[in-house]
């Protein structure tokens, strides 16, 4: 049984703002930030990557992975 789904997903926006995504997984969390990531990556995205990394292999709690992710979502920009 997989154990990285969130208890609540993050709302995000893909391309020009024009599309939603609801990220409900480190493993959601992990393809968004790999394909539709913007351009300019701060520090949050490094650790957002790691820990929903880990969160999927067991190693980090899903909680910690979604708030990290959210974090990173809000600082470039693609919070919804």
């Amino acid at each position: 049984m997989r154990r990285d789904f969130w208890d609540q997903p993050v709302e995000v926006i893909i391309g020009d703002g024009d599309h939603l995504k609801s990220i409900r997984s480190s493993r959601d969390a992990l393809a968004y930030l790999m394909t539709c990531w913007p351009r300019k990556k701060a520090a949050s995205f490094a650790v957002a990557k790691r820990i929903c990394t880990d969160a999927v292999d067991g190693r980090a709690d899903s909680s910690a992975a979604a708030s990290a992710f959210k974090v990173a979502a809000k600082e470039a920009g693609v919070l919804h």
